[in-house]
């Protein structure tokens, strides 16, 4: 996500930290850097210009400028602008004054509006609503059976009709049924068309003027940049939209979309979709978007994604054999499997500061394979050797490879890491702390 952006600002602030303090002709400089940085991204140029206005009248203050680390107060007021230019502060979800809150998910054919209803379902189910799926989209015979199968995979009811039926009295009967099932929130997936026309609106309009949604979300394509942006203007003028979800994130490397959407069309963006999984939906966080594009990490949401994914009871129980230093490779094997289930490799390291750049070029299906492995091993070995892996000598070595269809020097490699992690929980138990986040993983 955003990795040539990120790449090129890093590269910009790096070569402004070498010089000490700075000129005016040197922050006009970099300033003319991010310009071109922020267009090859495809950002929408009015938005270039007010964003580089606002960091010149600010980074061009005496205080700064005297600084002896003027580059810190340099990526700070980029840090403040970006987070100006996605929004500022959070948009959630407007409930209704009365269940069920209804939301419209509209948009062009293959900005993924099907699978993000189903997404945006588990989101919502996540926190114990109860949530019902409307197949309304009946133009794509498919996405009628699409919807019925994600919603059996996450255990959420889907009404939907005859593929003949009327979509407006699909909807107006799926409020019915959502009464029925006492539903908190329900979930239309609406038609979807190539292009916007007439007849595609005419439709919307009425389902709005039938059912009267709370919230009506478009769905829009993060890699088509500026397409997406004038189609959020689009069906903004007719339809009046409360937010946007943008989907496929993970594979725009650009951004353009993101950093231009809220500022030309004022619309909040409300989620983004980072992957194909149906947990790959998360809540949109100007700030913390901000601090990924300036490869600062995002602590908070990898804290959220393991507080749903990490079980409690043995997170506790983790935590008790931490402070007592019986952290074994059973347990290490138990929370490999937990990260697994946290979202894609390249997601979660992007979220850790500094640590996209040590693991640059390592793709998640590399990352895949070498979890695999490392379970291979572990599963390789006995219950005592698990527990006690001091007693794992050259011949047990062999025997674990030979079993896990690994190399020695693989076996080798995860007991070194292992008794690293181990020295981190003696440091953790007695009240330290690794000085870098590096030392946790023993390089």
């Amino acid at each position: 996500m955003f990795e040539i952006l990120t790449e090129k600002l890093s590269k910009i602030f790096s070569n402004l930290g070498n010089k000490g303090r700075l000129s005016e002709k040197e922050i006009d400089d970099a300033l003319r850097q991010i310009r071109l940085a922020l267009l090859e991204a495809d950002v929408n140029f009015k938005v270039v210009k007010s964003f580089l206005a606002g960091v010149r009248e600010k980074a061009l203050d005496t205080k700064i400028l005297e600084s002896l680390t003027p580059v810190h107060q340099i990526v700070k007021i980029v840090n403040e602008e970006l987070i100006n230019i996605l929004g500022n502060e959070a948009s959630r979800l407007k409930t209704a004054a009365h269940p069920p809150s209804i939301i419209m998910l509209v948009g062009l054919q293959g900005a993924g509006k099907t699978t993000t209803a189903a997404k945006l379902g588990a989101y919502l189910k996540q926190s114990n609503h109860r949530v019902l799926l409307v197949a309304a989209d009946t133009r794509r015979p498919a996405a009628v059976d699409q919807l019925k199968v994600l919603g059996e995979q996450l255990d959420i009811p889907v009404y939907s009709e005859d593929i003949k039926s009327d979509p407006i009295q699909i909807c107006s009967n799926a409020i019915k049924k959502a009464d029925e099932l006492a539903s908190t929130w329900v979930i239309i997936d609406t038609q979807g068309r190539l292009h916007i026309d007439e007849t595609l609106m005419d439709e919307l309009v009425a389902i709005k003027n039938k059912v009267t949604p709370v919230e009506i979300l478009l769905v829009a394509d993060a890699m088509t940049g500026q397409d997406a942006v004038m189609i959020s203007d689009e069906f903004n003028k007719t339809l009046g939209l409360t937010g946007l979800i943008l989907t496929k994130l993970d594979g725009d490397a650009r951004g353009g979309a993101a950093l231009s959407i809220k500022s030309v069309t004022g619309i909040p963006i409300k989620f983004i979709g980072i992957g194909e999984k149906t947990n790959a939906l998360e809540a949109f966080y100007p700030d913390r978007l901000a601090s990924r594009i300036l490869g600062m990490g995002d602590v908070l949401t990898l804290i959220e994604k393991a507080e749903k994914t990490f079980d409690k009871k043995q997170m506790e129980q983790l935590e008790t054999k931490i402070r007592k230093s019986e952290f074994d490779l059973a347990d290490l094997l138990g929370q490999l499997r937990q990260i697994n289930k946290m979202g894609s490799f390249s997601q979660l390291v992007e979220m850790i500061p500094g640590f996209s750049k040590m693991t640059k070029g390592i793709s998640d299906k590399e990352s895949l394979n070498r979890i695999k492995r490392v379970e291979a091993i572990i599963l390789s070995m006995t219950s005592e050797e698990r527990r006690n892996p001091d007693i794992i000598n050259g011949s047990r070595k062999r025997r674990i490879a030979k079993g896990s269809g690994t190399t020695l020097s693989e076996v080798n490699q995860l007991l070194n890491q292992f008794y690293n992690i181990q020295k981190m929980t003696k440091l953790i138990a007695k009240g330290k702390m690794p000085r870098h986040f590096a030392d946790m993983i023993g390089h």
